[in-house]
């Protein structure tokens, strides 16, 4: 499973889920009870601690404290015993007068959970307010030490704690280097803070000045009275000035004439007197330091719909339906080997001598040889001298075989990765490799995969684990009995083992009718199906096309479900729904993985032909986004079967023991199927290197256990149903009385019309319908020759242009 996604660690005794627990949060309702209790008992310590200092509790009712079960005792506090109880522990045995910050503390937290706001704000306060009581608490102990109910217990042992370490000194800078923070970080206080108070105290003591009277003024800067002074025959000119104000009488400054013979042309005017006395030079004017400050940034409050829901409610958990339901346990496997791999050493060097004296009859030198033991195989890595050519070592490996004496040498020249040569050389005492082995390693529990598969154990003996979601479909071929239908089990078991039923969903198609019918058990719990068929697992051809083309459907309808939500595949599809961020009545739910099993391709081809091929390669190429994976397994991987067009979009594949090169060529692109050695012995590749791998052995009572511990426990109502397929041979007939059509038909035209798409889904999603109403919805429509006839997956075309000339057609419907 991808990193991305949430590991969740069932408890195997209840089968509850322990991310459930984590993820509940109080809703609404059980905030604002919480917030008003804290308020009340917010009020409660308030009533307490003043209390405690008011009466002088701490002398008063010391003794009754300790004796608070005992109902005669009276004490002196104004909430009783709890209240002298509260003060006794916080106070005298607290923090002190410190401890007053405590109910504020209680009062905001309670006012934030019940007004629902954010607590973003709420962290910060608490921090900085606890910071505070301890350096408060502190301070007390220092300075009151004859008064402990001032410091408290913690503040008066701190104190102490502090004194025996760094001494008084050192415990007042301490004090005061607290104090220092709480004032920058808190208090926001600055040298520019302080520096713009004391030019504001300068600027507010100017303005006062300049707001005085003119007396006032001239007293407060000593400044002397500025006259000037006339002659006193022109007493009618009035001058009068001083420092703030010049005020002139214009009319006064008009001549007066009373005897016109009087008037003198040139007349003589005295000099003007002027006394001019020294005034006080004005001060300059102070230019104030521009100062810019950095507004703080506003929280953000992340609060919408989804939010709120997932507050309330957690996310959105798909396996509610079946929350007891519990995983089959390891127990139900068999444990075949006894020991693990049996290391026969005689047969170890026997056949590393026998390989070192084949290669030296052929003037090959080796400079080292290493052997790794497998289950069934053993891989010997040599290293030849330098100048030997490989192509000569890989042409000898007949010979090598015939001086062996083994069934299946396979030559790997070179290995990837390592510089070496290696060959690979059948055990003659295999050891089979269990089911429950594989399970229960520690790299298939710890998988973090979508959708893990234990196939079996490499060839160094660890367990091979590979993710179908990202393959993404596998392609197994192999001759009759090597081990394919085993296979099979292996992979489904895998994922049986690991997810729950509504995670996961099987189209099981079985041409033979024996292999896979076990899985009927659970058909209500892992098994898809179209409606109206009685058997979930598929073993009639016929019904094989209808299935794939269902699926083709069920693959464009959630192509629509993404598209809609804007994401890309069905992970980020689920994340977003488990959310709440997807509204179920716009057609939203959550997606299960569907894998498709095809037993016997070949079969389906011979029977079929295109009608299958074609399906097949249009969910190949384009379902994996969606969640659709495919599984085909045949016996015969000729190119009529498996062409190019399947090849092309299965780059995974799993080869068992072929007959032939050639075959082995058709399903690896390269040979060594021919050389396995049956009994589950495979080649794995998925478009890079060939890996062999012993498959894990499942035997048939083993899945009838399994199956029989899933279907005991409590299922769903029906079968996962896929999306009913109308082919065009169905024979429906579309001739279809007007009386009798849906009673939203017209509504259905409508939305048809506008959209430009006659298509079931869309139906679906618009009116909230079930697939099969939307599609006699859509029967109806082509039968009144609004939409066109079905076109395979595709949409049908519209028949009419726009909702007027709808209007028309149902006007000319009832004429």
């Amino acid at each position: 499973m991808a990193k991305t996604t949430k590991k969740e660690t069932l408890d195997k005794k209840n089968g509850l889920k322990t991310e459930t627990l984590k993820s509940w949060r109080p809703n609404k309702q059980q905030r604002f009870v919480l917030g008003c209790l804290l308020v009340l008992f917010s009020i409660s310590l308030l009533v307490a601690f003043i209390s405690f200092y008011v009466n002088g509790q701490w002398q008063t009712d010391q003794s009754a404290v300790s004796q608070l079960g005992d109902r005669s005792e009276v004490v002196q506090n104004w909430l009783g015993k709890f209240g002298a109880y509260l003060a006794d522990l916080l106070v005298y045995r607290g923090f002190g007068i410190a401890s007053f910050l405590l109910v504020r503390l209680f009062f905001l937290t309670g006012m934030f959970l019940a007004l629902e706001l954010s607590l973003k704000k709420l962290k910060n306060i608490w921090f900085w307010d606890i910071f505070a009581i301890i350096i408060v608490s502190i301070l007390f102990g220092f300075f009151a030490t004859s008064a402990p109910e001032l410091g408290g217990t913690i503040g008066y042992e701190l104190n102490l704690f502090l004194q025996d370490y760094i001494g008084k000194t050192g415990t007042l800078l301490t004090l005061l280097f607290g104090l220092i923070i709480y004032l920058i970080f808190k208090i926001k206080l600055s040298p520019e803070k302080i520096q713009s108070y004391f030019d504001s105290t300068k600027k507010e003591f100017k303005s006062e000045l300049g707001s005085l009277k003119p007396q006032q003024a001239e007293s407060a800067y000593n400044l002397e009275e500025f006259v000037i002074e006339e002659d006193p025959e022109l007493d009618n000119i009035h001058l009068k000035s001083d420092v703030t104000q010049f005020e002139i009488n214009k009319e006064a400054l008009k001549p007066t004439i009373s005897h016109s013979s009087e008037i003198d042309l040139n007349p003589v005017v005295k000099p003007v007197q002027m006394e001019i006395k020294p005034a006080t030079v004005t001060p300059p004017v102070h230019v104030e330091e521009f100062v810019i400050e950095k507004a703080e940034e506003e929280d953000i409050i992340e609060e919408n719909l989804a939010s709120r829901l997932v507050a309330d409610f957690g996310l959105f958990d798909p396996t509610l339906d079946l929350s007891n339901y519990k995983f089959p346990t390891i127990d139900l496997l068999k444990e075949y080997s006894t020991g693990g791999i049996t290391i026969n050493q005689e047969e170890l060097e026997e056949n590393k001598n026998k390989i070192v004296d084949t290669l030296r009859n052929y003037k090959i030198e080796i400079a080292q040889i290493k052997a790794t033991v497998g289950p069934s195989v053993t891989l010997y890595e040599i290293v030849p001298e330098a100048g030997i050519r490989i192509s000569k070592i890989k042409s000898l490996e007949d010979d090598i075989a015939l001086s062996l004496s083994a069934l299946g040498i396979r030559i790997i020249a070179p290995i990837p990765g390592k510089g070496t040569i290696g060959i690979e050389v059948p055990n003659k005492n295999p050891t089979m490799v269990s089911m429950k082995s594989v399970i229960g390693s520690a790299k298939f529990q710890e998988a973090e995969m979508e959708l893990p598969i234990a196939l079996g154990k490499t060839i160094s003996n660890e367990t091979f684990v590979v993710d179908l979601a990202k393959m993404p479909h596998l392609l197994m071929a192999g001759a009759t009995g090597q081990g394919k239908s085993v296979g099979l089990n292996a992979v489904l078991t895998s994922l049986l083992y690991k997810k729950h039923p509504a995670e996961v969903k099987f189209v099981l198609v079985d041409p033979k009718k024996v292999e896979l019918t076990l899985f009927n058990k659970i058909e209500r719990h892992y098994l898809a199906k179209l409606p109206d068929t009685d058997d979930a697992i598929i073993t009639d051809n016929a019904k094989v096309v209808n299935t794939l083309n269902s699926l083709c459907v069920e693959m464009d309808n959630r192509y629509s479900l993404l598209k809609d939500a804007m994401v890309r595949n069905i992970k980020e599809y689920n994340d977003k729904f488990k959310a709440r961020k997807l509204n179920p009545e716009a057609g939203h739910r959550f997606l299960p993985y569907i894998i498709l099993v095809v037993d016997e391709f070949a079969d389906l081809i011979m029977t079929a032909g295109k009608e299958v091929e074609i399906p097949i390669a249009r969910l190949a190429q384009l379902a994996r986004a969606i969640g659709i994976h495919l599984i085909i397994a045949t016996q015969r991987p000729s190119v009529n079967v498996i062409t190019g067009l399947i090849k092309a979009n299965f780059p995974a594949r799993i080869a068992f023991r072929v007959t032939s090169k050639i075959d082995s060529r058709t399903i690896l692109d390269t040979q060594g199927a021919d050389q396995l050695i049956g009994r589950g012995d495979l080649l794995y590749t998925n478009g890079n290197d060939v890996v062999r791998v012993q498959c894990a052995f499942i035997d048939t009572p083993e899945v009838e256990k399994i199956t029989d511990f899933i279907g005991s426990q409590k299922a769903y109502a029906t079968a996962y149903l896929l999306p009913e397929f109308v082919g065009e041979e169905t024979g429906i007939n579309l001739d279809v009385d007007i009386s009798d059509r849906d009673t939203l038909f017209r509504e259905a035209a409508e939305i048809i019309v506008n959209a430009q798409q006659g298509s079931a889904s869309l139906l679906q999603r618009k009116l909230k319908l079930g697939y099969n109403r939307a599609g006699r919805l859509i029967d109806q429509l082509e039968a009144a020759g609004i939409v066109g006839p079905f076109e395979g997956s595709k949409a049908r075309s519209v028949n009419i242009s726009d909702l007027s000339a709808l209007d028309q057609f149902f006007n000319n419907e009832q004429n």
